[in-house]
């Protein structure tokens, strides 16, 4: 709850927007990592990996989901999976993907396996923001293997491919935590040196694509092409150079509301590395033959591509860029901010408060708004207070045009 130690203004405060341009990285409340975007529900869900603050090497122990309908402002859904869900794993949350299939939600994920080498593990779920549980017991895959990404062809047919130095895949059964055949070796001659591991596989038109990262360490990110879901695979160049304070990248790839978006990770902010990651993303176009074009990285972003409706009940944890909180998880399941301490700021972009009459005020422990607030405007909630450390916890805000509104 809003406590009476926050003194100061939480509002559109549009001389502050200046100095806070930036929207990436898109996750800015903890180090994420190995983005695995997911379109569902009219919804963007993007499952990442988790980088301890302070790490020094990968001290990965669970997976987390955000959530966006613009691009722009991502909800924090908290912890889906960790390594306690699987009771065979010891260490190494590392990169996975999510698919929906027979009603249910399907995680591929690699870990260390108690007294011997990676294995992939699947976790099912009858929702897509979890929680998660061990699909099988054990491994479905045991070979050393990580990075696994997985995709359902259009004749229903799933595959699932991983690896690092070189690629595999099977032939996946209809239950989706079984497979048919033999693993299978990529020939690897075909990526001409370039692949090392992080796969990516979906189809655009008749095209199968292939998206990897290259040449550890540090890393790039390349791809090839091919007609078939196995291949063979034909070499088409790079996607993003190596950049970013991170030697290790991760692509993932979607499609949303008639735009291309391509997902990666960096070490872009304050205490980033090669360990302590952050996920960004950016538009893109192909071009006219489906070529992926080559990438910067960048602090803007992808645009917005919808305002945000300030009227309807608005999680506190639906952020577009924030400094200085963090999120935790309620007795209830749900998420909200906290950490809260003074000059923190949390900024929602592009809300939409309409025509005049808009929102006058909003009440809480605050000062008021200063006039209305009307169009489409940036939305920053700075926090100003004394008493020391952790204000508040902030769980959610909603404005009412012409009148008072509520947080919490």
């Amino acid at each position: 709850m809003l406590s009476n130690k926050l003194t100061a203004a939480v509002g559109t405060l549009l001389g502050f927007a200046a100095s806070v341009c930036a929207d990436n990285p898109i996750i800015q409340t903890i180090y994420t990592a190995d983005p695995a975007p997911y379109v569902w529900n009219n919804t963007v869900w993007l499952f990442a990996d988790h980088d301890e603050n302070g790490s020094k090497t990968y001290n990965m122990k669970d997976w987390r989901l955000f959530s966006s309908t613009d691009m722009v402002n991502w909800r924090d859904w908290g912890v889906v999976m960790s390594l306690k869900t699987f009771s065979w794993a010891r260490a190494d949350a590392w990169a996975g993907q999510v698919v929906a299939r027979n009603g249910k939600f399907y995680y591929y994920v690699p870990m260390t396996r108690n007294g011997a080498s990676y294995g992939i593990g699947v976790g099912v779920s009858d929702t897509i923001t979890g929680p998660y549980k061990d699909a099988l017991g054990k491994p479905l895959v045991a070979n050393g293997a990580i990075d696994p990404t997985v995709w359902i062809d259009d004749n229903g047919q799933a595959y699932l491919y991983w690896g690092n130095p070189n690629l595999y895949w099977i032939k996946l059964n209809n239950d989706m935590i079984s497979y048919s055949g033999s693993i299978n070796n990529a020939e690897m001659s075909s990526f001409q040196g370039h692949f090392a591991e992080g796969p990516w596989v979906y189809k655009r038109n008749s095209t199968y694509y292939l998206v990897y990262a290259g040449h550890c360490c540090p890393e790039d990110i390349r791809y090839s092409t091919a007609s078939g879901p196995t291949g063979p695979w034909t070499y088409r160049g790079q996607v993003m150079a190596t950049q970013g304070a991170s030697f290790t990248n991760h692509p993932g790839i979607i499609d949303y509301k008639g735009g291309s978006y391509f997902f990666y990770h960096n070490g872009a902010l304050p205490g980033g590395s090669g360990y302590t990651r952050s996920i960004a993303v950016e538009k893109f176009t192909y071009g006219s033959d489906g070529s992926i074009p080559n990438m910067k990285m960048t602090t803007a972003g992808a645009p917005q591509i919808e305002p945000l409706n300030p009227y309807a009940q608005v999680e506190a944890e639906t952020i577009a860029f924030s400094s200085g909180v963090t999120t935790a998880a309620s007795n209830d399941g749900g998420i909200y901010v906290t950490s809260i301490n003074n000059g923190d700021y949390i900024k929602v972009k592009g809300v939409d408060f309409g025509a005049a009459p808009g929102a006058t005020d909003m009440e809480a422990v605050v000062c008021p708004l200063s006039g209305q607030a009307t169009g489409q405007q940036d939305l920053f909630f700075k926090f100003v207070g004394s008493g020391g450390q952790d204000l508040f916890n902030f769980n959610w805000w909603q404005f009412n045009k012409g009148g008072a509104a509520a947080a919490k």
